[in-house]
């Protein structure tokens, strides 16, 4: 089977060496753009033996930083920490933080290594005319690609991210969420700490929130407002960014006294489920097909699991000689269900947080083991947070019973909690 991957970022990659493995002739083409910094630096425990499986957690670990936990800054009296050790081992016991392009770099090196065929070259997806396909690569990309001897190869994977060549070559639209925000962020050197190593932290501002995320050398720092509040702040990114920091009381300790040592990154839509990611002879992969948000860190979770759903799919193809569009279609199709209903549980578990329905929890919970606490007390809050963990780490986003809890505790049992009060503007 002849697969052409359009784009080599994890997802593209991780499909790339994953297919390889199975025996497929594998082409991914990568544009060459390596931008200084990428939104999705902190990942999610579940995102760990997917790294086990493709062999790169110790390279991986090797220019990371291990994130234990993250926890959550609401206001001056309302700090909440969680490690992922203690729901241990239902949930991953750990994660990392990575350097994003030093990372998509380590999966293309690995795709590379598998005897993947990496054409340098910015591919162009048109639609089919004949053949049974409904997507295929333009005549310039089929050419840039000696391995592809002038033949549609018998599969085309989108995987261009946020670019969705492939839906705009279709004219596929898309779900929107409800949040129109923009995020600023940057790298800094010399900056203070309150929290274990590693531990990711998340601050509600007054408008929209940000994320100190420890690296190696250096801290992430970025905001996440709409794009009417970032106008408030400044004129350009960088004006952006220093005001919040420099406003917010919390911030502004941890930043005091550090040294910005890169641009400022800018990055928009962060809410999107693609109406169709399927087609004769084609396939949407990781972003390409839907991105969630920044808040609980998903992004790169949902592209290597999208990579290993669309390998597992292809598997009893991948040294058939020359299978139709319609049969690859339908062997796809699981997973295009499956990726959709975790896109939508994320974001069903994203809007608790922005809605304060989840932080209310959070301080229901903790006042109400303040009063007094018991065998029982203790059991029962030991249950609603190891699911909300098991959702929050990827291990269980789909679990029905974690969902349906949640869904029951951010009605029942907030104890007189206002959401209200803890939602994120």
């Amino acid at each position: 089977m002849k697969v052409a991957i359009v784009g080599s970022g994890p997802a593209g990659s991780a499909l790339a060496i994953l297919l390889a493995r199975q025996g497929a002739e594998v082409t991914l083409f990568d544009d060459g753009r390596r931008p200084e910094l990428l939104v999705g630096e902190s990942l999610v425990p579940a995102v760990v033996p997917i790294l086990q499986r493709l062999g790169l957690e110790e390279e991986t670990a090797s220019f990371s930083r291990v994130k234990p936990g993250v926890s959550f800054i609401w206001s001056e009296s309302d700090r909440f920490s969680f490690s992922f050790a203690r729901f241990a081992p239902g949930v991953f016991p750990y994660a990392y933080n990575i350097p994003r392009p030093q990372f998509d770099d380590a999966v293309l090196a690995r795709a590379v290594a598998s005897g993947v065929d990496r054409v340098v070259a910015h591919a162009r997806l048109e639609p089919a005319t004949d053949g049974g396909r409904e997507l295929v690569l333009a005549s310039e990309t089929l050419a840039a690609a000696p391995s592809l001897e002038g033949r549609q190869p018998d599969l085309v994977v989108d995987a261009t991210g946020r670019a969705r060549l492939g839906a705009r070559a279709l004219g596929i639209g898309a779900h929107l969420g409800p949040r129109k925000d923009v995020a600023h962020f940057a790298h800094f050197e010399n900056f203070a700490w309150d929290d274990d190593p590693g531990q990711v932290l998340i601050r509600r501002l007054d408008a929209g929130w940000s994320w100190c995320i420890p690296l190696q050398e250096r801290l992430s720092i970025g905001i996440v407002l709409g794009r009417d509040d970032a106008a408030k702040l400044g004129a350009s990114p960088a004006e952006r960014l220093e005001r919040a920091i420099a406003t917010d009381w919390w911030l502004s300790t941890i930043a005091a006294g550090s040294k910005r040592v890169t641009s400022v990154a800018t990055y928009a839509n962060y809410q999107l489920i693609s109406h169709r990611g399927l087609g004769p002879g084609w396939v949407m992969l990781g972003d390409a097909f839907g991105f969630v948000d920044p808040m609980l860190s998903p992004g790169v979770y949902l592209a290597l699991r999208s990579a290993e759903l669309v390998a597992e799919g292809l598997a009893p193809f991948a040294k058939t000689q020359a299978p139709s569009p319609a049969e690859l279609e339908a062997a796809l199709r699981p997973y295009v269900a499956r990726q959709d209903a975790m896109l939508t549980a994320w974001l069903d578990l994203v809007a608790t947080f922005y809605d304060g329905r989840m932080a209310a929890l959070f301080r229901a919970g903790r006042d109400w083991m303040a009063a007094g606490t018991n065998t029982f007390k203790v059991a029962a809050q030991n249950h609603i947070e190891r699911h909300i963990a098991l959702q929050a780490s990827g291990m269980g986003t789909l679990r029905r019973y974690s969902r349906g809890l949640l869904q029951f505790m951010g009605r029942y049992g907030l104890r007189g909690v206002a959401p209200t009060e803890m939602a994120i503007r």
